[in-house]
This record gives structure tokens, sequence and C-alpha cells, in this order.
């Protein structure tokens, strides 16, 4: 019983939380873009950040330093911090490209209406945000690779130097 009720105030009050901040996301960022684009850099520099502040989000998303290893030990994270601090690398990897998006002309909307004209200097905010999430990510996924490579042929170099003493692993237990 109390998990149906649980999982019912769960679906009204996280759609309740979607549908307000999918509106308030498009109210919030054609109120705010104009005047970040008219700040010194202009919409380049406001792509560009966002693009690295999205970057940063998605390191904290997909990294495992929130993850529950089973024991709590003391001076962990609770599960509650965990679970947060997860939900606002989220929200920074993915609320500066939701702002961007929001200043372009919307579909099936007339230009002539407020809630739909195109903020001037989203285009490029939006091309910068690309390039720079796009090629530091790239850089940033190329450079922890070859990282892992070369500690993989560390270990592979090191096992081998022990097999030649007959000390390391043989290649049945591999």
């Amino acid at each position: 019983m109390w998990e149906l009720v649980g999982l019912l105030l769960y679906l009204v009050v996280g759609g309740g939380v979607l549908v307000l901040g999918i509106g308030s996301t498009r109210w919030f960022s054609r109120h705010v873009a104009p005047v970040l684009y008219d700040l010194p850099g202009g919409s380049w520099a406001v792509g560009a950040l966002l693009g690295l502040v999205s970057l940063v989000g998605w390191v904290g998303a997909v990294s495992g330093r929130f993850e529950d290893f089973g024991t709590a030990r003391p001076g962990r994270l609770s599960r509650v911090a965990r679970v947060g601090m997860r939900g606002v690398c989220w929200a920074g990897a993915l609320a500066p490209a939701v702002f961007l998006i929001s200043g372009l002309r919307g579909r099936n909307c007339r230009s002539y209406e407020p809630g739909c004209a195109y903020i001037s200097g989203t285009g490029p905010g939006v091309l910068a945000y690309v390039v720079v999430a796009g090629g530091v990510g790239l850089l940033c996924y190329r450079w922890r690779r070859a990282a892992g490579e070369e500690r993989r042929a560390r270990e592979r170099e090191r096992l081998r130097k022990l097999r030649k003493k007959g000390k390391g692993k043989s290649r049945a237990a591999r």
C-alpha cells in the first residue's frame, strides 16, 4: 500500500516539477539570454562558457564518484547526498543546452509572438557551445583513453618480465 502511495506521489510531484521546469526554462532563457549576450565577448563567450559548464556536469554525472559501494563507512556521504550531487551534475550537464536551445525560434510559432521570436545571438552561442563541448570533450576522451592504454601496456610489460623470471601469471591462469 505504502509503495503505491509513494509511487503515485512520485509521479504527481515529478510530473508537476517537469511541466513547471520545461515552461520556466523557456521563460527564464527568454528574459536572461539578451542580457548575457550583451556582456563583453557576446554570445560566443556565453556559448563557450556554457559548453565548459556542460562538460563539467557530464564528468560528474557519469563518474563513479557518487556510487554506493555497499557498506557505509564513517565520513562517507549519505545516499541522499549522493543522489542529490548526481542530480546537480545532471542538471549542470543538461541545463546549458536547454538554455541555449530555448533562445531559438520555436516550431509552429509565428515570429510576431513574443514567446517565439528568435533572440539575436543564439545561433553563434549554440555554435560556440557545440564546438567547445564537442572539441574539448573529444580531447579529454582521447587523453583518458591514451592514459589507460599506457597503463595497460605497462602492466603487460610488468607481467611479461615476471613470467620471464617464473613469478608471474602462467598462460593457463589467464
